[in-house]
């Protein structure tokens, strides 16, 4: 079966960010995790492992994992709830802040990258 996916611009796009993030070496994220640090940084807070299990639809011990490795990476922080001392809040940082603004950052390359090829 002959599957013809080079008319996808989204896919080309997503490929030229991903080869820029891997040559750069920062950071070795899993889709999942860049998929809760997008959702930590670009919805708003409060975010609890609970809701953005919910959110994701994989288990809490999923989101422990994932937010073990972010914030040993720097990426996001806990911080206990001061209303409910149960609850732990997963919080942005200015490292996190600053990666997802070069990921942002090399997108828009891609995109660039991308249309000049076109042209």
């Amino acid at each position: 079966m002959n599957i013809d996916l080079n008319g996808h611009k989204g896919l080309r796009l997503w490929m030229h960010t991903l080869t820029d993030i891997v040559r750069s070496r920062d950071f070795n994220l899993t889709s999942r995790q860049l998929a809760l640090l997008l959702r930590i940084y670009l919805k708003p807070p409060p975010h609890t492992v609970r809701g953005l299990a919910k959110a994701l639809n994989v288990s809490k011990p999923v989101i422990t994992r994932a937010v073990d490795t972010l914030s040993a990476l720097g990426l996001v922080k806990r911080t206990r709830d001061d209303a409910d001392k149960r609850n732990v809040l997963i919080g942005r940082t200015v490292k996190g802040a600053v990666f997802l603004t070069d990921f942002a950052d090399k997108m828009e390359t891609a995109h660039h990258t991308e249309e000049n090829e076109n042209v």
